[in-house]
């Protein structure tokens, strides 16, 4: 045996950026593990953290730069890569402005801040204000709503005295949670499942309502009338830290278990049952689903639902509700641009918080943009032909442009219709920063990625 070295590290594959420890011989990572010690995952690792290394060694890795030419790729040089692609950024600039460049990311920054930060200010410093990610139909929504309701984004934690699965499936997507969950409904925590489907967990659970796909703001409304009704609300929090209360009495007036029966199939009676429950809970929590909520014609409306009743119930910033905590006091490498990004006019609640413009575009808009308003895209570490919703419209539509650059570990869906196709280095061939405080779970931590191997054959990082 030669050179041998544990590293500690974090995975970097999810946003939960559970910890890993890491064995490298010889310069080679060997075995992925679990990192004991940290507070997220204690020692356990999911399947595809478990697996990184069947990834990071895959013999279909990109291996060096690829420009399109005669209907399909050749090699090229970094140099002459980067040459060419700045000469028709630079070229494109000139004639339309910089405005006409957007740049996706496959990470908002929590798991993969170097990506998302150093994409964001690539794009700035290029005078482009067009940044995208995965985020806008994912669970931006969530955080813009709780953002307008709390003045910041409360988080959920993982320790609750009852935890309402709303539209989420900790076994098979929130990995931290599955644990914390049994290790809760062990020592008597209360369980409830909403969901079409009935998933494992709900075999444990107090109460598992089969409620009606997409009518979850109906029964949101009715639990708020039995709340009031009943006079369940928490009295105290609302006199002192909210207002508004006095509309939103009238308001859920009409909105009785009997109407939403009808409308979720949820009898009245379980709606009842589950808003005293609820009511009756301090250190209650909603876990909504990511994207079961968001993805819908009612999405902001529903988080919007979820946030009232936790606050009227007075389950924030209590040990098991929803707790607001700062933001890591990072340094931000952002840079400052002029214009509005394309979509803004269209989605002003999306753009507009506290009087400034969101970094985060609306992707949906993406597509019919093209080529008039955009007209050069960069990708780094996404692949938005496959995740973005109507995958054919953005096809289409990458075909129009004028440059597409693709940053990636594999030859993805996105990269197959780019002009240049550049080999990205895996998570545990770069440094970088990790933290989930103020997005996942409430566990005050960040984190220092460490490369543990280098980079193999020609990779770059961001």
């Amino acid at each position: 045996m030669g050179d041998v070295k544990e590293i500690m590290t974090d995975c970097t594959l999810c946003y939960h950026s559970c910890g890993c420890r890491v064995t490298v011989e010889d310069g080679k990572a060997v075995k992925i593990r679990g990192l004991e010690s940290h507070p997220l995952n204690r020692g356990r690792l999911c399947p595809k953290g478990a697996n990184a290394l069947a990834t990071i060694y895959s013999p279909e890795r990109l291996k060096r730069p690829l420009k399109r030419a005669n209907g399909g790729f050749t090699e090229i040089s970094w140099d002459q890569a980067l040459d060419e692609i700045a000469d028709k950024l630079l070229d494109l600039k000139k004639r339309f402005g910089p405005q006409v460049l957007g740049v996706f990311s496959g990470s908002i920054g929590v798991e993969n801040l170097e990506m998302a930060g150093l994409v964001q200010r690539f794009k700035a410093a290029y005078g482009s204000p067009n940044f995208f990610s995965v985020e806008s139909v994912c669970y931006r929504m969530r955080i813009r709503v709780r953002q307008m309701t709390f003045g910041r984004y409360p988080v959920e934690e993982m320790d609750s005295n009852l935890y309402i699965l709303w539209g989420h499936n900790p076994d098979q997507s929130d990995f931290p949670l599955k644990f914390s969950l049994k290790k809760n409904l062990d020592k008597g925590a209360k369980l409830v499942v909403i969901d079409p489907k009935r998933i494992p967990i709900a075999d444990r659970a107090d109460m598992y309502l089969r409620i009606r796909p997409g009518t979850d703001g109906a029964l949101a409304l009715a639990m708020m009338n039995v709340i009031i009704t009943e006079n369940l609300y928490d009295k105290e929090f609302i006199e002192q830290h909210t207002f508004g209360f006095e509309k939103l009495v009238p308001h859920v007036q009409k909105y009785t278990p009997e109407w939403a029966e009808e409308i979720t199939w949820v009898a009245a009676e379980d709606i009842r049952k589950l808003a005293r429950l609820f009511a009756n809970t301090k250190g209650a929590s909603i876990f909504q689903g990511t994207c079961t909520h968001d993805q819908t014609a009612n999405g902001t409306q529903n988080s919007r639902a979820f946030s009232v009743l936790q606050a009227i119930t007075g389950n924030i910033n209590v040990p098991g509700g929803w707790v607001t905590s700062p933001p890591p006091r990072l340094g931000s490498v952002g840079l400052g641009v002029e214009g509005d990004p394309v979509g803004s006019d269209q989605y002003p609640l999306f753009f507009e918080m506290w009087g400034k413009k969101s970094p985060y575009g609306v992707v949906t808009v993406v597509p019919e943009s093209i080529p008039e308003k955009l007209k050069a895209f960069l990708v780094a570490g996404g692949n938005p032909l496959v995740s973005m919703p109507d995958s054919n419209a953005f096809r289409d539509s990458f075909r129009k442009l004028d440059l597409l650059v693709v940053h990636d570990l594999f030859m993805t869906e996105t990269a197959k219709e780019a002009h240049y196709v550049l080999p990205a280095c895996s998570h545990l061939e770069k440094w970088g920063v990790a933290y989930t405080y103020n997005v996942c779970h409430c566990l005050p931590f960040i984190m220092l990625r460490k490369k543990c191997i280098e980079p193999l054959y020609e990779s770059w990082s961001e």
